[in-house]
């Protein structure tokens, strides 16, 4: 049998919001019996798109994670709630809508923080992948047909299909450290989640001006992977570093150039860091 799965390629989300806004545009005020209560018009995002920033002043990298349901094989909601979520052959988490009603404790039950409570109708509620609209022979959910960049892709596929994928592609998951088995897959989310090195190398033209190097090789040895790291300039002299994934390191750079070789900055790193202008 099928199974349903959601692929994320934070590399491609714009910070539309197309998909938060499909999925309260189809929930809010609706009923639909067996699978959702009515969402309010305000307050309920059951799909959230959360923002990530990393370097500082000029060199900034933005990344945009959409986060929903992650509809887990081993779902820590399911095993609390007494019948009231249950998880369909296909893969699809269902939180019952009036099985969960008063169950306020459900919410604190999703260790993604991806289960909302709804005030009005006193019912727990989670983005159930449109589950009304796929067994009524929709292809895909709203929140995938309204993505324009189609960073949001939704899958069908058999078990074994979608572990070979998994493996071929090396796609992630959200904390994979809690153990429970989502079934919302991530391209790109593990640099976007590590750690940035930024700057810009230049040199001093003999009447005191600054030039951009262009092209030149930067090299980074980070002490905590204790493996040296290299990338080239852009146009502009900047460099990026990414997927540096301690928390804290020492770093040194040295940029070589024309045969030679010059240490430029030892810094002593926490999360992401730019460096600013390095003179060469």
């Amino acid at each position: 049998m099928n199974n349903w799965a959601l692929l994320i390629d934070v590399s491609l989300c714009i910070n539309c919001r197309n998909c938060v806004i499909a999925t309260k545009d189809e929930y809010s005020g609706n009923t639909f019996p067996g699978y959702s209560a009515p969402h309010p018009p305000d307050g309920l995002d059951t799909i959230r798109v959360e923002r990530q920033v990393r370097g500082e002043g000029a060199l900034v990298d933005v990344t945009y994670i959409p986060k929903a349901c992650n509809h887990c094989d081993n779902a820590p909601c399911v095993k609390a709630s007494d019948g009231a979520i249950y998880k369909r052959a296909d893969g699809i988490v269902v939180i019952d809508p009036e099985k969960s009603r008063g169950r306020r404790d459900l919410v604190k039950s999703c260790p993604y923080g991806m289960i909302e409570w709804n005030e009005q109708e006193q019912v727990p509620q989670n983005w159930n992948f449109d589950a009304h609209l796929l067994d009524a022979g929709w292809k895909e959910p709203r929140c995938a047909q309204a993505c324009p960049t189609r960073a949001i892709r939704a899958l069908n596929v058999p078990a074994g299909e979608l572990a070979q994928l998994v493996k071929d592609e090396q796609l992630s998951v959200l904390h994979p450290e809690f153990g429970t088995q989502p079934r919302v897959f991530y391209r790109h989310l593990d640099d976007a989640l590590s750690h940035l090195v930024a700057g810009n190398v230049c040199e001093i033209l003999s009447d005191g001006r600054m030039r951009n190097l262009a092209d030149v090789e930067v090299l980074l040895r980070d002490s905590a992977s204790d493996e040296t790291r290299a990338t080239t300039t852009d146009h502009f002299g900047d460099f990026r570093f990414s997927g540096l994934t301690a928390p804290t390191s020492l770093i040194e750079l040295r940029v070589r150039m024309d045969g030679s070789e010059k240490l430029v900055a030892t810094r002593q790193r926490t999360g992401s860091i730019n460096l600013g202008t390095l003179t060469y």
